[in-house]
């Protein structure tokens, strides 16, 4: 998925969110051949009644507002702050709903042409954006676009959904529209909630009442690299979709767990980035007929580490995966000097070949604190869904 307009959104000069990631991600699966592999399909916006499968009829109303007159939102500040708009993660901008309504557009065509069968994968990086409530922006996200392709979805008649998100952050956004909705597993791998934003996810949160064990949280110590990312992910996700057997996989594929990005504390390389968007889509052809919606996310080193993850990502999307040791082509480098002045990648690696253990071959350490944490997942959530911890 991929219309131009989408590096509209742009909260404006030092914020994180640079759009300049996304431009350098569609123009490096273009420098190393893929759109060959493609189907290029720019949707269009989402519309009033499909961004009310998730957000409260006020909240659109204040996003267009605000988007039309962000003149008005300083001086009525306290009643745009109630909806997230106007503050330092999500300040408003000109034309602020209609780029978040065309980001929100292209997840929601992604699941819709892989629900009809038009294509077995679909990838929108320019989506994930995780962390919009119901009501309210937050965490640099307008419009939940990953909630809402997962809610069309619903809407098209589709039993099981699940969603796994491997983004540094919580999928607060997207737990919150599904908590009491068993048709839908949401599973986030991210930071532990006591020292990142949004300061949720903890492992006790499974579900409301009507879904019991429809929310897995498991929450990573500081400091988690590749072996103790990949043997959290193997040891949750392969047991859960196995037992929920879901119709479709919609996943979030943040590529803020990098050791390199400035607003998260995980060690993860990209070679472990690459390797768990290999396993998102084998799972997605072992236990949903290959029916694979794939997101991007957060990703804050903006030229070294988000345009490889997600080029990889598109490039195992379409059934063309990347050599790690893939040399990064030399016209790319130079746009990357040209638009931010700092030197480019040379390869698609980043050196490492992670290695990890499951729980089944190394066993628990009951000291250490990944295992730890990954247990408590796996007690609070697997005999919800009739697994044994």
């Amino acid at each position: 998925m991929w219309d131009e307009r989408v590096t509209g959104y742009d909260f404006g000069p030092g914020h994180p969110m640079d759009p300049v990631r996304l431009v350098l991600t569609r123009d490096l699966v273009r420098a190393f051949g893929l759109d060959p592999a493609l189907r290029l399909v720019a949707a269009p916006p989402a519309g009033e009644s499909t961004l009310r499968l998730v957000h409260d009829a006020d909240y659109v109303a204040a996003v267009r507002k605000a988007s039309q007159e962000p003149a008005s939102v300083a001086a009525a500040y306290s009643a745009y702050a109630s909806y997230g708009l106007g503050t330092e993660d999500n300040p408003v901008f000109p034309g602020m709903h209609e780029v978040s309504a065309l980001i929100a557009g292209q997840s929601v065509a992604a699941a819709e042409a892989v629900w009809r069968g038009d294509v077995a994968h679909a990838v929108n990086f320019a989506g994930g954006l995780h962390h919009a409530m119901p009501g309210s922006a937050a965490g640099f996200c307008v419009y939940n676009d990953a909630a809402l392709a997962v809610a069309r979805l619903l809407e098209l008649g589709v039993e099981r959904v699940a969603y796994v998100d491997v983004d540094v952050h919580h999928g607060d956004g997207v737990q919150t529209a599904f908590w009491d909705d068993p048709r839908v597993l949401t599973i986030s791998l991210h930071e532990h909630p006591s020292s990142l934003f949004p300061h949720t996810g903890w492992p006790q949160e499974t579900g409301g009442p009507a879904a019991e064990g429809g929310a897995v949280n498991v929450a990573l110590p500081p400091g988690t690299g590749d072996a103790g990312w990949l043997r959290a992910f193997h040891s949750v996700v392969p047991e859960l979709l196995s037992a929920f057997r879901p119709q479709v996989l919609v996943s979030q594929h943040g590529a803020d767990t990098h050791v390199e990005d400035p607003l998260a504390h995980l060690a993860v390389t990209l070679d472990a980035q690459r390797m768990v968007a290999e396993a998102c889509h084998a799972l997605a052809h072992e236990h949903a007929q290959g029916r694979w919606v794939a997101l991007g996310g957060g990703g804050y080193a903006v030229t070294d580490v988000v345009p490889r993850a997600w080029t990889h990502l598109v490039a195992i999307a379409a059934g063309a995966p990347l050599a790690p040791e893939a040399a990064v082509p030399e016209e790319w480098r130079h746009e990357v000097y040209a638009r931010t002045r700092r030197p480019a990648p040379l390869r698609m690696t980043d050196g490492r070949e992670p290695r990890w253990t499951g729980f089944e071959e190394a066993g628990y350490d009951p000291a250490d604190r990944l295992d730890q944490a990954v247990l408590a997942t796996r007690r609070a959530v697997f005999p919800l869904h009739g697994l044994l911890p």
